[in-house]
């Protein structure tokens, strides 16, 4: 973890919590000649921007009243919720995703394919089962969590 990343998510998680939201992800990003840090705060009946513009302001105090300045170089702070295709990054999140439809990328191939997309039918600490189709026909594969480089919420079409 960065220790932007680090910082702010020590900067942020008391106004979280003071307010019963989540923090579900924190990114320090550059994208052309720009710095992004972007917090996704996220609540049990979802966030609106209201309590987006609310989390910034108390941030943005937060880090400008620090000393020495965590982040040196000009950046842009965006608060947002994590939208509809949501990563899924604790164990929380993916009991939350249970018999929900779900993208998975892995690391490496499995039964010769590296995204599967498909309904999340069981968990446990090792692994996780989804139901996908192959085709026209219905399959399960079970995969193991150290495969998994990423996974989020999908839409499915």
């Amino acid at each position: 973890m960065s220790t932007v990343v680090k910082t702010v998510t020590e900067l942020v998680t008391p106004i979280l919590e003071a307010n019963n939201f989540e923090l579900v992800d924190i990114e320090f990003v550059k994208e052309g000649k720009n710095w992004y840090l972007r917090v996704f705060i996220d609540k049990e009946d979802g966030i609106n921007i209201e309590e987006c513009a609310l989390v910034s302001d108390q941030l943005s105090e937060k880090l400008d009243a620090c000393d020495p300045d965590p982040i040196p170089q000009a950046y842009y702070l965006e608060v947002s919720s994590p939208g509809a295709e949501r990563p899924l990054k604790k164990p929380r999140d993916f009991e939350r995703a249970l018999n929900k439809f779900i993208h998975v990328s892995l690391y490496q191939q499995l039964n010769g394919a590296k995204v599967y997309e498909g309904t999340l039918v069981d968990l446990n600490d090792e692994s996780l089962t989804l139901a996908y189709m192959d085709k026209t026909r219905q399959k399960t594969i079970e995969i193991n969590r150290k495969q998994i480089a990423q996974a989020r919420l999908a839409i499915k079409f």
